[in-house]
């Protein structure tokens, strides 16, 4: 199978690489992980959440880059290309067509949350959390999110922020922009957690973090925890499969694979190194939830010495997490358009980056406007869910494991061995035969019990 027919290469494997890690390193990681981490016994949740990284996460990520390199193509194009290819129905084309429009329709209500990160760092950098208390902090943030024309005009400044970098081009935009971004997003992280180890309770965040209390750990942490390691790395999504194209054929795909996975899991670590210390020095709650980032981290910012500056430089670093993997989301509809249309990738940028704010007006709207609109009330499940909780269920708790199913039933049983063996790299030996059986068994029949135990235990937000 040729490789990458259709499109340039990354000019390095460095370039591939830091592309890679902006799109598994993003809200997942600072947001997300710290707060399901503080929900679920620290030390225990991380614990099965590294264990399931190694296990899982790596060759899932093996795979996807399997069928992009192999492919050639956008994740549509390499699915299609390698089924015929195997002498298979040319109809698996509908996962890569799955991985793309998960990445599409997550950008549309990633893009919002993004916005509310744009719409706090003025807001941090005028002051406005000097002093400011915990109610007054929900209070802001509540203010923040029913402001129409705000919202709408934050989700607008990042998507145009996401198509600009995009529609320069594969070296000129997402390469040149992530050799920048990512190395900036590493330092300011260390900055932060020198700063929290300085300044705050980093005995207290360590023990939370590294000492696990295998005593909390239930069924439901273990769940979560494989969850998020494959929510983490973006299994499932467009994103690897799309730079996995670009990648040269001399590269390494397991080790390629492993320093990716390695970056995800110190970004992890990093974060919680920097947000836990001054959530115990400042006696807030780790199981804060999802309001960790805009409504309790403010309320310590606003009290610590060089809060100003540091809150600040705490929303760049999400802000550059965002965008890290909002690039790769939209580069995965952008490749498949310019694929098909044979058109200019400025053009075809506009067109997927505008509908996806179009889209994304919905979630926008279910803070404020529409909050009492509820398109699936018919349905108990989802009885309550907005427009942005509809989107988030279905993408996240959903489609992204249907998709990580389908990826490992078509790399483990219907590539053949020799193509894999080939783009591995590993020969027959035990290392590949165990990737095989991850892919073909393991893997397959975890995400399985995931999706189901997820719908079961699904509650509203």
């Amino acid at each position: 199978m040729a490789n990458n027919s259709g499109h340039v290469e990354f000019a390095s494997r460095w370039g591939f690489l830091l592309a890679a890690m902006g799109s598994a390193v993003g809200l997942g990681n600072i947001w997300r992980f710290t707060f399901m981490a503080g929900e679920n016994g620290g030390g225990a949740f991380i614990f099965f959440y590294f264990l399931f990284i190694v296990c899982f996460g790596i060759p899932a990520l093996m795979a996807m880059i399997v069928i992009g390199r192999r492919g050639g193509k956008s994740p549509a194009g390499s699915t299609r290309a390698l089924a015929m290819a195997e002498g298979r129905s040319e109809n698996w084309k509908f996962l890569g067509w799955l991985a793309i429009t998960i990445a599409f329709l997550a950008l549309t209500f990633f893009s919002v949350v993004a916005g509310w990160v744009l719409a706090y760092i003025p807001k941090s950098l005028s002051g406005a959390f000097i002093g400011i208390t915990a109610d007054e902090s929900v209070a802001l943030f509540a203010e923040t999110q029913a402001s129409v024309f705000g919202m709408t005009a934050w989700h607008g400044v990042f998507m145009i922020m996401t198509m600009l970098i995009v529609g320069r081009g594969v070296q000129k935009g997402v390469e040149k922009t992530v050799k920048v971004m990512m190395p900036s997003l590493f330092l300011i992280l260390l900055v932060l957690v020198v700063y929290a180890a300085i300044t705050a309770d980093f005995s207290a965040a360590f023990q939370f973090m590294f000492l696990p209390d295998f005593s909390r750990v239930d069924n439901n942490v273990v769940l979560l925890a494989l969850g998020q390691a494959f929510f983490s790395l973006s299994v499932g999504g467009g994103g690897i499969i799309t730079y996995g194209a670009y990648l040269k054929k001399e590269a390494s795909i397991p080790k390629c694979a492993v320093v990716i996975a390695s970056a995800n899991v110190s970004v992890d670590m990093l974060a919680g190194l920097a947000i836990f210390p001054i959530v115990f020095a400042y006696s807030l709650e780790p199981a804060a939830g999802p309001g960790l980032l805009f409504e309790t981290l403010p309320v310590a910012f606003g009290q610590m010495p060089g809060g100003v500056l540091f809150g600040t430089l705490f929303l760049v670093l999400v802000l550059f997490a965002a965008l890290s993997t909002s690039i790769s989301m939209l580069e995965s509809t952008v490749s498949r358009l310019v694929e098909r249309k044979d058109a200019s990738r400025s053009k075809m940028t506009l067109l997927a980056g505008g509908v996806a704010w179009l889209i994304g007006l919905g979630s926008v709207f279910s803070h404020n406007v529409w909050s009492e609109f509820k398109p699936l009330g018919f349905i108990d499940l989802l009885a309550d869910a907005t427009i942005f909780r509809i989107i988030d269920f279905f993408v996240v708790n959903n489609l992204i494991l249907l998709s990580a199913f389908l990826i490992a039933i078509f790399t483990g049983w219907l590539i053949s061995e020799s193509a894999t063996r080939e783009e591995l790299g590993l020969g027959n030996g035990k290392s590949y035969r165990t990737w095989l059986f991850i892919m073909r068994y393991l893997a397959p029949i975890a995400i399985f019990v995931i999706s189901l135990m997820t719908i079961i235990s699904y509650e509203q937000p």
